[in-house]
């Protein structure tokens, strides 16, 4: 494996349905020496360039369209120029953020980006938002879930535009179908491996 995982944890807020709490948000960048892709952009785009140390930002990955993970991409596109990668069903979270301007780029399931010689695969795992997205990337034994799993289980359906059911499904058909031994790299909190969360009622629980 060519690729290192960096990570940086920022803090901030998420505003959804008329209520605002304070959240931290994990943010993984995934490269060489030389490139990187950055997961979620989330509340400080200098925390985040500081992981990226003077590498070429190949594009910034979106995990989901809700607002705290996505504060810091306008900060992060000015400074790298790299390109905005979005699934389109959660085109309607980004607009509430940056109306007017659409993502570079879209994600849809089965998609493959490269970053350090090693393959990146877009997991479409709907159900906490609509256009949800997961990275796997086979060579780390790494999964990089954004809110769809969290340690302890599922990500929250609380919200508009969650599904439960949808998540449920997604969990058990994309994620923990994948090896035991994965680890998983979530959007809130430490990680865990999908063996951990394939434990009896983890991933049904709803966080």
């Amino acid at each position: 494996m060519t690729v290192r995982i960096g990570h940086t944890t920022t803090s901030g807020t998420f505003s959804l349905d008329g209520k605002t709490i304070l959240v931290d948000n994990n943010a993984w960048i995934v490269g060489d020496e030389h490139e990187c892709v950055v997961i979620d952009a989330p509340h400080d785009g200098s925390a985040i360039l500081d992981v990226v140390s003077g590498r070429q930002v190949l594009a910034i990955l979106l995990t989901h369209g809700h607002d705290d993970h996505l504060g810091a991409v306008g900060s992060l596109w000015d400074a790298t120029g790299a390109q905005i990668f979005l699934h389109p069903a959660d085109r309607m979270l980004w607009d509430r953020v940056y109306p007017g301007v659409a993502p570079d780029a879209h994600l849809v399931d089965g998609k493959t980006l490269t970053v350090g010689g090693e393959d990146l695969h877009v997991l479409h795992t709907p159900g906490h938002t609509p256009g949800s997205v997961c990275f796997y990337l086979p060579s780390a034994n790494a999964v990089f879930t954004g809110d769809t799993l969290i340690r302890g289980g599922a990500g929250s359906t609380g919200g508009s535009f969650s599904d439960s059911g949808a998540l449920a499904r997604s969990i058990q058909d994309r994620l923990l179908t994948l090896p035991p031994d994965t680890t998983v790299y979530p959007g809130h909190g430490d990680t865990t491996t999908i063996t951990a969360e394939s434990a009896p009622g983890r991933a049904a629980t709803s966080a």
